[in-house]
């Protein structure tokens, strides 16, 4: 469980997230998946990094009942640990192509809006469920994935959108089912991992550097209202409702 690293075929590192029962990682597993991402961009001989998940979804973002626990400080480290895996894969030295099966939310998001490529299963689907969950946050992230009014439409709804519809929206590159999901990802990595290595990260860098926002300044933006919302008591308010459901499943 937690995070491991293979590497496949020449040129590709594969990240695994293996945490159940859904994938919501705790403070130490976002700095621990952090750590991964810059370590495999940073191995010369890493040209491709595959982000993928076991079990029923890619991810179910933070770990709510760890911040319930804890309280305030595991709100804020789960703030840190976000940011830093956030960054992580955006930053990463080589392209990452996110493999996302079942259900993608909230921090989720966070990790594929800052990846490179986007590759799904045809049961994949993709929400921010922060309103209902008594937290903010990547809308950053979910703004590079659709248009912006329709960002905000499922950002005040919860609501999903599926691999498909995204496909429809130009940001997920190819739609498959489950069952030929690592396939069609290795594909897509062997493709990319047969360019040059060294030009390939400079092609990361100089497309990072045109970016029109720059989503570390704009997701900890987002961030200070996610704290916001703790100290004011609307966060427990909200979380204090938040039940059991924690699969992804629901859509609205």
């Amino acid at each position: 469980m937690g995070v491991s690293t293979s590497s496949p075929e020449k040129g590709i590192s594969v990240l695994t997230v293996d945490v159940p029962p859904v994938n919501a990682l705790p403070v130490d597993g976002w700095f621990a998946l952090a750590d991964a991402v810059r370590s495999a961009g940073r191995d010369p001989r890493t040209r491709c990094v595959l982000l993928t998940a076991e079990g029923r979804g890619f991810n179910a973002g933070v770990d709510i009942k760890e911040i319930q626990g804890r309280g305030r400080s595991a709100l804020v480290g789960a703030n840190r640990g976000c940011f830093e895996a956030f960054a992580a894969v955006y930053e990463c030295e080589v392209p990452v192509i996110a493999v996302v099966h079942g259900f993608c939310l909230g921090g989720g998001i966070g990790l594929v809006g800052n990846a490179d490529v986007i590759v799904a299963s045809e049961d994949a689907v993709f929400g921010l469920p922060e309103l209902d969950r008594g937290a903010l946050g990547a809308a950053t992230h979910l703004a590079r994935l659709v248009p912006q009014h329709l960002m905000r439409a499922l950002y005040y709804t919860s609501r999903t959108v599926t691999a498909a519809e995204l496909h429809a929206h130009g940001a997920v590159w190819r739609v498959v089912p489950r069952d030929a999901l690592r396939a069609a990802a290795l594909d897509l990595a062997r493709e990319i991992a047969a360019k040059d290595g060294e030009l390939l990260r400079l092609a990361k860098a100089a497309i990072n550097g045109i970016d029109p926002v720059d989503v570390r300044r704009s997701y900890r933006f987002e961030q200070g209202f996610t704290f916001e919302a703790d100290v004011s008591g609307v966060a427990d308010r909200v979380r204090d409702t938040f039940g059991g459901e924690r699969d992804g499943s629901r859509r609205e």
